[in-house]
C-alpha cells in the first residue's frame, strides 16, 4: 500500500475518532446565543464580534423588546440601539449595521431574512462566518462556520494548515461527512473552550489532542 493511501486512511480514522469524542461529550449541543427566530439569531450573532455570548445574552431581551423583528428595528433611532448594545463593543458601527439591515431585509425580503448566504454576506456587517452560523441554526443547512476557536483547534488537531480561516473550512468539509457540518461547529467551540483552550493548554486533559495533537507553544 503506498504512504498516500496510508495517509488518507489515517485522516479517516482521525476524524472517525474526533467524531465520537465530540459526541459523548456533547451529543446535543445548544446554540450558546439566545434567540427566538433567524432575525434575532443574526441579530446576536453579529453582536457577538469581539464580544462573549454571555454578554450578548444580557444585552439582547432589552433590544429585542423595542425591535423583535426587521420592521420594528429599522424604526429605531441608531443611538437608541447604540445605547443598548453599548456594552458588547464596537456599538457605533453596529448600532449602524443593525439598523441598515433591517432595512433592507424590509425593503428587500418583505421582512423575512433569506435562506441564501450570498444574499446574507450582501447585508452590512454580515460577514462569511455571521451568514454561515445563520443558515446552520437558523435553517439547519449544512455549513461549516469557523471562528477563532474552530481555527486553532482545526490546526492543532493537524486537520488544517491555519494559514487562513477559509482554508481551514475548505479542509474541514473535505474531512468531515456533510451530515455532521453543523453539529461539530458547535462540538468543537465547545469542546475547544472546555478541554483545548488557549492558554494554558493541559494536553493531558484534552483526549483530541493526547492522541492527534500539536503541543501547545
Amino acid at each position: 500500500m503506498s504512504i498516500k493511501k496510508l495517509l488518507i486512511m489515517s485522516k479517516k480514522k482521525k476524524v472517525i475518532e474526533i467524531i465520537r469524542i465530540l459526541n459523548n461529550l456533547y451529543p446535543n449541543p445548544v446554540p450558546p446565543l439566545n434567540h427566538y427566530d433567524p432575525f434575532s439569531l443574526l441579530i446576536a450573532v453579529l453582536l457577538s464580534a469581539r464580544c462573549t455570548d454571555e454578554r450578548v445574552n444580557q444585552v439582547t431581551p432589552k433590544l429585542f423588546s423595542k425591535g423583535k423583528n426587521a420592521n420594528e428595528m429599522s424604526k429605531l433611532e441608531i443611538e437608541e440601539i447604540r445605547e443598548i448594545i453599548r456594552p458588547c463593543g464596537l456599538s457605533p458601527t453596529k448600532a449602524k449595521n443593525i439598523k441598515n439591515l433591517s432595512k433592507i431585509i424590509c425593503n428587500k425580503f418583505n421582512g423575512d431574512i433569506p435562506k441564501n448566504i450570498t444574499e446574507l454576506e450582501k447585508l452590512p456587517g454580515v460577514g462569511h462566518k455571521t451568514a454561515s452560523v445563520v443558515m446552520s441554526q437558523a435553517f439547519n443547512i449544512p455549513t461549516f462556520p469557523v471562528d477563532t476557536h474552530i481555527h486553532r483547534l482545526a490546526y492543532r488537531w493537524k486537520l488544517s494548515t491555519g494559514k487562513s480561516v477559509e482554508k481551514t473550512e475548505l479542509d474541514l468539509k473535505k474531512n468531515f461527512p456533510v451530515e455532521y457540518w453543523n453539529k461539530l461547529h458547535l462540538q468543537i467551540i465547545f469542546y475547544g473552550r472546555e478541554f483545548c483552550k488557549a492558554r494554558p493548554h493541559i494536553i493531558e486533559n484534552c483526549q483530541i489532542c493526547t492522541k492527534f495533537g500539536r503541543k501547545a507553544i
